[in-house]
């Protein structure tokens, strides 16, 4: 999050409120003597005693004791600290005075009795109450000063009585209600600050005629509806008119834009609409200040701010301008801040903004610029505040911001900025914030050596780049004044550092997404104000620091998705402050601590897929502000807790799915009205489903499949919309026709069932039978007529041209029996099963609570439908549905390319064998690419896709984010659903966008996997190391390195490798210099896997590569064999 969200020039509040306190009373007090001698005015003359008699009654009221020793009646009351007397009438209250003095308590109707009165200062005195409509007796008065308090209630009627009053200032109190239309009636009113209070209603339509004095109107921060009134457009002596942070609304009176003394307007922070006049109707030539932020202005910037020579500072961010940045701009030399940010903006940034040399602030972020930043803004030596954010920047990190020594916040994040981070950037030793997230940087993180100089900063984030290397040391040399530090999401390996301890103001450390494999140092526990520990991603060994209870601050803890284990400590239980605990996918084995279940202000608790054992705490009772719950996928067991129930209303989230809970769903469970998602599948619950979930009306999503759940379902509720993928694998559930499950069964129809079941146990066995012999028949009659086909074939026919129905399934997986589990993809299940019919097949379950899952399921049968070759997984019908889908596929018992290539038990694949099936994968995916009515691009090729039949034939399989192609070979397509992280081309990880390159690259890092046996993702590559770089350092002349071990110890390798130099004949000299087989698969692998996808062979000339590799594999292998 943005720590500074506007600049501090953008507001000038403490200048008007010191303005408002100190400097008008002085000039007031100068006015008032003046005026002295003609305050003498006809009126009933009411003793000193009067005015006495109102001072007392306003002391009384006040419950501070800074006026008890002076205003006691031993004196006269003349003497008293803030009170002055008329010199013509004696002993008459003139002012009362006591700013800045904490009087504590309310306002004395009796101040109305101050006849003379003619200055009331009260500013910043901790009063409360109402304002007395009294005061409006005071015909006198010419200063009002009650700002700073914490008056309440509206503004009384009766202040429009007080026609001789010039300054009004009611600004920073709690008042309410609109301002009393009688205020047009102080026709000597020049000063009028309202600001900051909850005053709602229309603004006054103040016009010449009725206020013909005044200059300055503040009423910004409070919650003024309408439109401004067109009367204020009328005051020719207005100098000041703010009224930025209301809920005003409409177009702008004209007139406000064409006025000669303005020097101060504001608007920003409303709703205001429509255009800003043209050149012709804006004329503002005394104009230092303009705000329009925030609203929904359209058009272009006007224009006619280019004649306002005077203008200091043009806010106008967040609006609905469409225009380049104006190179006008350029033309005004006292500009000291320009904020245009959040507009419609396009083109370059104008190098002439360089000759601004007064400017101190620029910030056109969240526009639409392009281009590289101009140098010309190193000549900007004035510059604290640079903000490009969210454009599309392009070139090299500017160096010349090296020489800007005064800057204190620079934020050029979300653009496409390339190279490395100057070194020189730490010259700017003001640095307070730095933001340069998002770009396209690379480098290793050196210039945070440079950073060091900057001994004020505070945020550092660096997140979404491609740095590389280490953390160095001297990252504990930062400020210690830094709060923030984020660098998400780059190419970052090792380690942290133990010198983070040095950066004792840390609150955020954020290090998500990187490759860091080292342990978490103890060093870190030395962070006392440590807020957020951000891990998650990476590659962290060892185990959670025993002592991590040191933490005392810490909110956030997410060390998900790394490779941490052993126990969960126990001091976790300490760390009181706890919102958020995320350490899902880890290898973590122990139970889950009781105490870490007592904190209350536990929000979110994430530790699902580890190997977490033991059972629940009984009480949860004390978890009262939980929201999510994810406990899934562990080894959890013992019944659910009945003290569920007693958890927060508030939760939202649970899921307990994937453990071996059994017993019954606790009827406390009523308690947790406000759950969206409930899912317990895949546990040993017994019982009925409770009807108390009808109840739930947040709840969106249920999940209570394979359990062993039995009886009714409910109706109504959530169980109006449910799918059968939700319920499915409890064979004792009934009464949902609309599933497809049969009604349950009442007492009084268990006797007829029971003859009814006989009859049709005589009618299934007659029927099996029959059709089982039509099935034999049909088998021998095409086996006679196509002696040389396959019953392969006679079974995809047979299937392809029948219904499968759900229960069909249900049988054939046996009720979705684990035994019977083949795989688990990103979208379902894969079992193995045998059809009604005796066939047996796999079968694709998708899981319809992932929202892709439908599109995955709707790709693959377009993509497959109409496909045929040799090396494709072929579908033989599916089962779908609204709420249930399913592909029948080939079955393929001899599994996986993966598992031949990593599984030990496994006989490893000769040489031959794996060429054979690159050579059929590059076949069937030329076939897709080139030869099919559609160009399919399969866009996750990787060894756990291509699956063995009895022959060990290989196929292509899992089409679930394949993509439709143009006929073109230069077409791409944008793919939503990306591959597998080690084989996914660049161009489809960072910019969603698939070719038939694609695939390329994923059969380019398949072809180096097959012969060199390492996984892309294997824990030796990190930092800028990866299987294709490993490769190219041994290429050509060390190939040896690199190949898979299991085939050196080959028969056919080793016979390869001994006699590549043997002397042959001149009729086999070519056949030997051919025998170079490995450094022409390695080269095509390189080739396929190449970052440019220009560089990248097509599939049709990879077919031609290794059959010509074959050849020359078989012809070196028989003139070896000669030789020998």
């Amino acid at each position: 999050p943005q720590l500074l969200t506007q600049p501090t020039y953008i507001t000038q509040m403490r200048a008007s409120s010191d303005m408002a306190r100190s400097c008008i009373p002085v000039m007031l007090m100068a006015t008032s003597l003046l005026l002295m001698p003609f305050v003498a005015v006809s009126s009933p003359a009411p003793s000193n005693n009067t005015d006495l008699a109102a001072l007392l009654a306003f002391k009384s009221q006040l419950s501070g004791q800074n006026l008890a020793d002076n205003w006691t009646t031993d004196v006269s009351f003349c003497t008293w600290t803030g009170v002055s007397c008329s010199r013509r009438h004696h002993q008459r209250v003139t002012a009362l005075e006591l700013p800045d003095i904490p009087l504590q308590g309310e306002l004395s109707p009796h101040l109305g009795n101050l006849s003379f009165l003619h200055t009331l200062n009260l500013t910043n005195t901790n009063l409360t109450g109402s304002i007395p409509a009294d005061l409006g007796r005071l015909a006198r008065l010419r200063y009002l000063g009650l700002g700073h308090n914490s008056l309440s209630d509206t503004i009384p009627s009766t202040i429009g009585n007080l026609t001789r009053l010039q300054y009004l200032v009611l600004s920073f109190n709690q008042l309410s209600g609109q301002i009393p239309t009688e205020v047009r009636n102080m026709r000597s009113l020049t000063f009028l600050s309202l600001q900051r209070n909850s005053i709602t209603g229309l603004t006054p339509n103040f016009s010449f005629d009725s206020t013909p004095s005044l200059s300055h109107i503040d009423i910004r921060n409070n919650s003024l509806s309408g439109p401004i009134p067109s009367g204020i457009g009328s005051l020719l002596l207005l100098q000041v008119l703010r009224l930025n942070w209301n809920l005003l609304s409409g177009p702008v009176p004209p007139t406000i834009f064409n006025m000669s003394r303005i020097v101060d307007l504001r608007l920003g922070h409303n709703n205001l609409t429509g255009h800003i006049p043209s050149n012709r109707s804006f004329s503002l030539p005394m104009l230092l200040i303009l705000n329009l932020y925030e609203n929904k202005f359209e058009g272009q910037i006007p224009l006619g701010l280019a004649s306002c020579q005077h203008l200091r500072e043009l806010i106008i961010p967040g609006n609905l301008f469409v225009d380049v940045v104006p190179t006008w701009l350029a033309s005004l030399p006292r500009l000291t801040a320009i904020s245009m940010g959040g507009n419609a903006l396009v083109g370059p940034i104008p190098p002439v903004l360089g000759n601004l040399t007064m400017l101190s602030a620029l910030d056109i972020a969240d526009s639409n610029l392009s281009g590289d930043i101009p140098v010309e803004l190193g000549e900007l030596r004035q510059l604290t505040w640079l903000h490009l954010a969210n454009n599309q920047l392009t070139g090299p990190f500017p160096k010349f911001l090296g020489n800007s020594t005064k800057m204190s916040s620079l934020d050029l994040s979300v653009n496409q900025l390339t190279g490395p981070v100057p070194l020189t950037l730490g010259n700017n030793r003001p640095l307070i914030v730095l933001y340069i997230q998002e770009n396209h940087l690379q480098g290793d993180l050196s210039f945070l050596a440079s950073l060091c100089n900057c001994q004020q900063l505070q945020v550092l984030v660096i997140s979404n780049n491609s740095f590389t290397g280490s953390i160095p040391s001297y990252f504990g040399n930062l400020s210690t004044n830094l709060v923030i530090f984020g660098a998400d999401n780059n190419r970052l390996v090792g380690g942290l550092p133990t010198t983070l301890s040095n950066l004792t103001g840390l609150r955020v450390i954020s290090f998500s997404n990187n490759y860091l494999t080292k342990e978490i140092p103890e060093s870190i526990l030395k962070l006392e104000n440590l807020q957020a520990l951000v891990l998650s991603g990476n590659r962290m060994a060892g185990q959670i620091p025993v002592q991590i209870g040191m933490l005392g601050s810490i909110v956030q803890l997410i060390l998900r998705d790394n490779m941490l284990s052993g126990s969960i400590p126990d001091a976790m239980g300490n760390l009181t402050m706890l919102a958020e605990v995320l350490l899902s996918y880890n290898h973590l084995s122990s139970t889950i601590p009781s105490s870490l279940f007592y904190h209350r202000n536990l929000m979110k608790l994430d530790m699902s897929y580890n190997s977490l054992t033991g059972t629940l705490p009984s009480d949860l009772s004390h978890m009262q502000n939980m929201d999510w719950i994810d406990l899934s996928s562990n080894l959890l067991s013992g019944s659910l807790p009945g003290s569920f129930g007693q958890v927060a209303i508030l939760l939202t989230y649970l899921n307990l799915s994937h453990n071996s809970f059994k017993g019954l769903v606790p009827n406390s469970f009523s308690q947790l009205t406000n759950l969206e998602t409930l899912d317990l599948s895949s546990n040993n619950l017994s019982g009925t489903i409770p009807d108390y979930l009808v109840n739930f009306t947040y709840l969106s999503s249920l999940n209570l499949s394979f359990n062993r759940l039995e009886g009714q379902i409910p109706n109504g509720g959530v169980f109006s919309n449910l799918t059968l993928q939700s319920l499915m694998g409890n064979v004792g559930l009934c009464g949902a026709p609309r599933l497809g499950l049969s009604p349950c069964l009442h007492k009084s129809n268990l006797t007829y069932s029971r003859h009814i079941h006989k009859f049709i146990l005589l009618v299934v066995i007659i029927g099996v039978g029959a059709f089982a012999a039509t099935i034999y028949l049909m088998i021998r009659k095409k086996n006679k007529k196509h002696s040389y086909g396959t019953t392969s074939t006679s079974m995809t026919d047979l299937i392809s041209h029948r219904l499968v129905s759900y229960h069909e399934i249900v049988r054939a997986t046996e009720n979705f029996n684990e035994d019977n589990l083949l795989g688990i993809g990103s979208f379902g299940k894969v079992f193995k099963g045998q059809l009604d019919d005796g066939f047996v097949v796999a079968i694709k379950v998708l899981n319809m609570q992932v929202e892709q899952a439908v599109r995955s399921f709707d790709a693959e049968c377009q993509v497959l439908r109409m496909a045929r070759h040799r090396n494709l997984i072929q579908i033989l019908n599916a089962c779908s549905s609204l709420d249930f889908k399913a592909l029948l596929l080939q079955y393929m018992p001899n599994g996986s390319m993966e598992t031949h290539l990593h599984n030990e038990n496994r006989e490893p694949l000769r040489f031959m064998q794996r060429l054979d099936i690159m050579l059929g994968v590059s076949e069937a995916m030329e076939y897709l690419h080139h030869h099919h009515f559609q160009v399919v691009l399969h866009c996750d090729l990787k060894p756990s896709n291509v699956l063995f039949d009895d022959d060990m034939t290989a196929h292509v399989a899992d089409f679930g984010i394949a993509k439709l192609l143009l006929r073109d070979d230069n077409s791409m397509v944008s793919a939503s659903m990306p591959g597998t992280i080690g084989y996914m081309a660049p161009e489809l990880a960072f910019m969603g966008k698939a070719s038939r390159k694609t695939d390329m690259f994923s059969f380019g890092i398949m072809l180096l996997e097959v012969f060199t046996g390492k996984r892309p993702t294997d824990a030796m590559f990190v930092g800028e190391s990866s299987l294709r770089w490993w490769v190219s350092q041994a290429f050509p002349a060390k190939l040896v390195d690199v190949l898979d071990e299991k085939l050196q110890q080959g028969e056919e390798m080793n016979l390869a490798f001994h006699h590549q130099t043997i002397n042959t004949s001149s009729s086999t000299s070519s056949i030997a210099c051919n025998g170079n087989f490995l450094v022409s698969i390695f080269e095509l692998g390189l080739e396929c896997s190449d970052d440019s996808p220009s560089r990248r062979a097509s599939m049709s000339d990879v077919v031609v590569r290794l059959k010509n590799i074959k050849k020359d594999y078989f012809a070196f292998m028989v003139a070896t064999q000669s030789a020998q």
